[in-house]
């Protein structure tokens, strides 16, 4: 076993089950907002069973239809766990619809397809509602560890006297909560030191990542403009001050990008050194995406056409010490490997944009004559063609719902496939704890 836990070399396996291939009938998200804005009132059930109640009306297909449901969510709302479930009853999905929630940071909504995608090789299934949500407005302030001690312990308390006692020892600071930052467990770096540990080791230069930034921004304005986003992208409704109002737009997207802008910004996690900023990596955001997944049979008995189907997938892992945020580099060998492609046969490839230094650290990776070879044993990827590289926007522009950012980058393919006309796509997300997804879209 390697480092990245890959290393094996499957025969070509393109994905289907009893019933043909996985299609991906209809895929729907939220506009994606940033935190406390458009979205500060709504919460992560409310998200998800936005974006699930919509699928079910644009297909038409009936709640009882579907199966299974398999949602995610990667802040954890604590009055609501089973996130899947809770999609499901708030939905208006049929009660007895089979659900389970998952969690894979990042990953988490490229994980719900994967798993709808094997129920359905398995036979197991035939209608699988997939997806995930997040929202960063809604998260839990955490208290003080003395302050959550202090509560407990007094909770367990016999009697008033020793509740009295417990608690005195309490000082004003231990009251402060604790500020809520996206920390890897193991090693206490946040993502964005990762992101500047790889700008270095990797070489990325503070003009290459904001010139990332300013093209995904660019790209998803110019699809918003001429309604790319339209079929894909629905209007949410929030209460507010006691009125319903509408959402329609993603509120992060720069409609009038300057690449000269970026360079005013400073660094924010490496302030003497460093090259990420707030403008070249993705921003805390509020939204839902649901996909509606069915065997190929199904699909066509029920006179639907697919907007793609799922051709392959992979996972893959490293230590998360440094390079934390290359496990795509490790999962796409295999994900093509299993789909019977090499990078030249792609049409379309889309990487989730956590940061503008991942995005090229990961490139520079897949296209290393020594980085997949020495790392996994699989042989260096080809020439990453930067024009068929998100071509519609990515994370820096719309926003990183965590838990549905991956189902948010397969609707956007699926869909862009199904305006070309067919091809052939691979797209890719890091993950926390060193996780890395691809996933190859196809459409005929």
């Amino acid at each position: 076993m390697t480092q990245a836990g890959a290393a094996s070399h499957p025969a070509p396996n393109p994905l289907s089950g009893p019933h043909g291939r996985i299609a991906i009938v209809a895929g729907v998200r939220t506009p994606f907002a940033r935190i406390a804005t458009a979205f500060r009132d709504a919460d992560a059930v409310d998200l998800g069973a936005m974006a699930a109640a919509e699928v079910l009306a644009r297909t038409g297909l009936a709640a009882a239809d579907v199966e299974q449901a398999i949602f995610g969510m990667t802040i954890m709302k604590p009055e609501a766990p089973f996130i899947a479930r809770e999609i499901v009853l708030a939905s208006g999905m049929d009660p007895r619809t089979d659900a389970y929630s998952i969690t894979r940071a990042c990953a988490t909504s490229f994980q719900t397809a994967a798993s709808g995608a094997e129920a359905i090789a398995l036979g197991h299934a035939d209608v699988v509602m997939t997806g995930g949500t997040d929202s960063t407005s809604d998260i839990a302030v955490p208290l003080s560890k003395r302050l959550s001690d202090a509560l407990r312990d007094a909770s367990q308390a016999r009697s008033h006297t020793d509740r009295l006692r417990i608690l005195s020892r309490l000082r004003p600071r231990d009251l402060l909560p604790r500020t809520p930052s996206i920390t890897e467990y193991s090693t206490g770096k946040t993502m964005g030191e990762s992101a500047e540990q790889m700008a270095k080791t990797w070489g990325v230069t503070r003009a290459e990542q904001d010139d990332i930034a300013h093209a995904s921004h660019v790209n998803a304005a110019a699809a918003l403009s001429d309604g790319r986003m339209d079929a894909q992208r629905m209007t949410a409704f929030v209460n507010a001050n006691g009125k319903t109002v509408p959402v329609n737009d993603d509120n992060l997207v720069r409609t009038n990008s300057e690449r000269a802008g970026y360079d005013k910004l400073r660094p924010v996690f490496d302030k003497r050194n460093g090259s990420v900023t707030a403008a070249n990596a993705s921003p805390l955001t509020d939204g839902a995406a649901a996909m509606l997944l069915m065997s190929e049979a199904r699909a066509k008995a029920l006179g639907y056409e697919p907007l793609a189907y799922i051709r392959s997938y992979a996972f893959a892992a490293k230590t998360p010490e440094r390079d934390l945020l290359m496990g795509p580099v490790m999962a796409a060998p295999v994900a093509l490997e299993r789909a019977g492609l090499a990078l030249s046969d792609l049409t379309l490839i889309d990487m989730h944009e956590a940061f503008a230094a991942q995005v090229e650290a990961n490139i520079r990776g897949m296209e290393s004559k020594t980085y997949l070879p020495e790392t996994t044993g699989h042989r260096p990827l080809d020439t990453i063609e930067r024009d068929i590289l998100n071509v519609n926007g990515g994370s820096i522009a719309f926003g990183h719902p965590f838990g549905a950012t991956g189902a948010r980058i397969l609707i956007q393919t699926a869909h862009e496939l199904e305006r070309r006309g067919g091809g052939l796509a691979m797209t890719t997300a890091c993950a926390a704890g060193g996780i890395g997804a691809a996933m190859i879209l196809e459409r005929d």
